[in-house]
């Protein structure tokens, strides 16, 4: 019975192996192709073919001032939007929150619109508008047209925090001789501050990844996705492999710092 037992329990952690093997594989085999691609000494378009290892497309890299200059529009892009929609959100989150008023369940349901419906229609909604309100395309419709459609997210991760507040810690700092302002800033922010973070993190990721409704707001202005969209036509380059692949080194750096701050503080506790 013991050898029966012994042989189910083998079998099914190889099971358990094959099946996380196969998940990882599929996950992760295309950004592996990425990183691969990034190293190919080919030098003729659909820069498909494997020609040897080469780090020369890194190098080329900081040559290539349009993708470069396409990067820097989306991390501003992504930094002032995520600013701007992490405080109108965290501000609609504890305002709903609170306060009871006529319209909030029609504005609660109003919220997930944004979220729901098909990037294009939404795109095309930003574009009428802002053709309608006369405001060139550019950086500035860009920014207003992330903004929109992060706000949902960091109102509803800031809100799941707000799920489980205990307003009586507010009236305590309120006896104690603080008035609201002071309350929200040192009482009840850092209590929201890990559903503020995590909003913060998604708007950041989405405006770094939207490229449907950045395609009818951008005018002029090319973000890093709508570029790599434009290179497909002729293949992508090598170069764009490069830079996309330190970006990937960059998250993976940031995500092991930050797991391996969250353990430390597990640990201590």
């Amino acid at each position: 019975m013991r050898m029966k037992r012994r042989k189910r329990t083998v079998l099914t952690r190889i099971r358990d192996v094959l099946f996380c093997a196969i998940i990882y594989l599929f996950l992760f085999l295309p950004i592996s192709v990425i990183v691969v691609n990034s190293m190919n000494a080919t030098t003729s378009k659909p820069y498909l073919a494997w020609k040897g290892f080469t780090l020369a497309w890194y190098v080329r890299l900081f040559d290539n001032t349009e993708l470069l200059g396409s990067f820097r529009n989306t991390m501003i892009i992504a930094v002032v939007s995520t600013l701007l929609s992490t405080i109108i959100g965290t501000m609609g989150a504890v305002g709903m929150y609170k306060y009871k008023f006529k319209g909030k369940s029609i504005i609660d349901g109003l919220l997930y619109i944004p979220v729901v419906i098909p990037e294009i229609v939404l795109g095309i909604s930003l574009l009428t508008i802002f053709s309608k309100v006369n405001i060139p395309r550019g950086m500035l419709t860009l920014i207003l047209a992330h903004v929109t459609f992060s706000i949902p997210f960091v109102i509803f991760n800031v809100r799941a925090r707000l799920a489980g507040y205990d307003n009586s810690i507010d009236e305590a700092s309120m006896d104690l001789g603080a008035n609201r302002i002071q309350t929200f800033f040192h009482v009840t922010l850092p209590v929201l501050a890990p559903g503020i973070a995590g909003g913060a993190l998604l708007a950041f990721t989405l405006s770094i990844d939207d490229i449907i409704i950045s395609y009818f707001v951008n005018g002029q202005v090319k973000t890093y996705p709508l570029r790599v969209m434009e290179s497909i036509k002729s293949g992508v380059a090598p170069d764009v492999n490069a830079l996309s692949t330190l970006i990937l080194i960059a998250t993976i750096v940031f995500v092991v710092l930050t797991q391996s701050g969250i353990l430390n503080k597990n640990k201590k506790r």
